[in-house]
């Protein structure tokens, strides 16, 4: 079996590897979904853009079970080539779809290059990575799209990066209902303040206050805080995806699941 992983160098996408890693760990793979009569090892598929910085500690322990591939989710061949290099490793069973960048820049000020940009990884990479899924993911498997919260709850200054990932949003769950047959289950885990470097660098110059913004909320931005107080770790976000993963949530599809710490107010 293989899961593949985007997004994996770094943040929310290199936690998600770690929390497989270690179910996977040892002789067999608990709670996640496996082919009949599978005998092979399982393998999570790390995946990111060329160049990019690979944690040293999956390949110094768990090199049987980590592989690293690089590439451009937003070009089409390149799709196909990662799923082509997946299944060299056995049927793909899960895969969790983390990748995407950012841009905070009010909706007069952002430029159709830009907002054409972030379509082209967020939404376009979502959908040829959805579309191969559709073709080639062995039955029962699953299927995990992070997004945002801010794909269902209107932010400042995100136009592009929170319509883009409410589109991401609704192609899961379309890819859901449409596989359902094979039973293969799709859902969106929806983060909110995560501290990874994407956030951080919403902060600039003053993280500080930043922080105390995104805790306490800002007025301004129409924004409320975080009810439970924190900013979440992507340990946080990857243990979920790794139950939606697994056969633990094997009647669960279709679903939107908000890791914000009550910052959404609910769906």
């Amino acid at each position: 079996m293989t899961i593949i992983v985007t997004g994996a160098a770094g943040g929310i996408g290199r936690s998600v590897v770690d929390a497989l890693a270690n179910e996977l760990a040892g002789t067999g793979a608990p709670g996640l979904h496996t082919e009949p009569g599978d005998a092979d090892p399982a393998t999570v598929l790390a995946v990111d853009l060329p160049g990019s910085d690979w944690p040293d500690h999956w390949q110094e322990a768990q090199s049987a079970t980590v592989r690293c591939w690089e590439g451009d989710l937003s070009v089409e061949s390149d799709v196909a080539a990662l799923y082509a290099a997946a299944e060299a490793s056995g049927p793909i069973t899960g895969i969790a779809h983390v990748a995407g960048i950012f841009d905070l820049v009010s909706l007069a000020e952002t430029t159709l290059e830009q907002f054409e940009r972030i379509h082209r990884v967020n939404t376009t990479g979502t959908f040829l990575l959805l579309r191969e899924a559709a073709r080639r993911m062995a039955e029962g498997g699953s299927v995990v799209t992070v997004t945002s919260n801010a794909a269902r709850v209107p932010r400042s200054g995100m136009a592009a990066y929170g319509s883009s990932k409410a589109a991401a949003t609704q192609l899961t769950r379309i890819a859901g209902l449409e596989l359902a047959e094979r039973g293969i289950r799709a859902n969106v885990v929806c983060p909110g303040s995560t501290d990874t470097s994407m956030q951080r660098g919403m902060w600039g110059d003053d993280p500080e206050g930043g922080r105390r913004a995104v805790l306490s909320g800002d007025p301004a931005a129409h924004r409320i805080g975080i009810p439970l107080g924190r900013i979440a770790e992507p340990q946080d976000v990857a243990e979920v995806v790794s139950f939606l993963l697994s056969e633990r949530a094997r009647h669960v599809t279709l679903q939107e699941i908000f890791v914000d710490g009550g910052a959404s107010l609910g769906p």
